[in-house]
């Protein structure tokens, strides 16, 4: 089953009701002098994954199905946001081969620390109870489900399947130690803790570059602050250029006296073709053992 989101692919059954407890790492703050913090990335995921795992074991259950679930194959699901501000501090733009690599590259280092955590943490506390028969003790990852698809639909499948981690490593320590939990990654939403760390909702481009969002707790003014810091640096932030924005409805496209370097990187969801998109969660896909929420913008009808 899959919650109301889709990023989440479980068993449920009369005696399980599937359960899982959702983490998302802040990409855009493991961007340093342009590139990936690799050293800052292991060490946030395998804190996160500690946590996680402890969160089953303390956490509220509603029903005696969801807990005997949550409990038996302790699943969980790490995922990622502010995937567009850390390309802003790249220097590249959401719709561009960069993007891509980026998406694939980050993904992948996440998928190892998280696989590589959850091994770790079998090999001090114990696999989870229904390990034994498991993809995990059948030796396979998730980039190895590419295969079977391919045995499965009986055609070769044309993708990029290059890695730049160290991916034996996890293996040899799965292979010996097993895993603490039955999953371990899926890209939520995040469509209220993004606003709270205040970068941009998951993997996705920015719906607009300033706009008011409406909840029950209120409305609060979303803007993309890289963009405000560029356009200072250019000399170019002052009233007149808010209230632009604010008459393109938060786009800066059509705004005259904003840099072509600068539209061309701070495109808004509905400016995004949305191939770039799906090429982005395509190349990200295969290092996750769930799923990816994802929206698609169109700005008019493409058919």
């Amino acid at each position: 089953s899959s919650n109301l989101c889709t990023e989440i692919l479980l068993n449920t059954s009369p005696e399980e009701t599937a359960v899982c407890n959702l983490g998302s790492v802040n990409i855009a703050n493991h961007v340093k002098d342009g590139k990936l913090d690799l050293e800052k990335l292991e060490e946030t995921v395998t804190t996160a994954l500690r946590m996680l795992d402890n969160v089953i074991d303390i956490n509220y259950y509603p029903t005696a199905e969801a807990e005997n679930s949550n409990r038996r194959h302790r699943p969980i699901g790490l995922g990622l946001m502010g995937f567009q501000d850390a390309l802003l501090k790249l220097g590249v733009s959401y719709a561009s081969d960069a993007a891509v690599e980026f998406a694939d590259h980050s993904m992948e280092a996440i998928s190892f620390y998280a696989l590589k955590a959850s091994s770790m943490l079998a090999k001090e506390r114990g696999t989870y109870s229904s390990y034994i028969g498991s993809k995990w003790d059948r030796g396979l990852l998730p980039i190895d489900t590419i295969d079977v698809l391919e045995q499965e639909r009986g055609i070769e499948l044309e993708l990029d399947r290059s890695s730049t981690m160290p991916w034996d490593e996890v293996r040899e320590h799965v292979a010996a130690h097993g895993m603490r939990n039955s999953n371990v990654m899926a890209i939520a939403p995040t469509a209220t803790i993004s606003t709270i760390v205040g970068v941009s909702q998951s993997i996705e481009p920015a719906y607009k570059h300033l706009y008011v969002k409406s909840n029950l707790s209120g409305e609060f003014t979303q803007v993309t602050l890289d963009l405000v810091d560029d356009l200072k640096d250019r000399g170019l932030w002052d009233a007149d250029m808010l209230e632009a924005l604010k008459y393109y409805d938060g786009s800066v496209q059509e705004i005259e006296n904003v840099p072509d370097d600068i539209k061309a990187r701070y495109l808004t969801a509905f400016e995004v073709d949305p191939e770039w998109i799906i090429k982005c969660a395509s190349r990200r896909q295969k290092w996750i053992d769930m799923g990816q929420s994802l929206n698609l913008y169109l700005a008019e009808p493409s058919g």
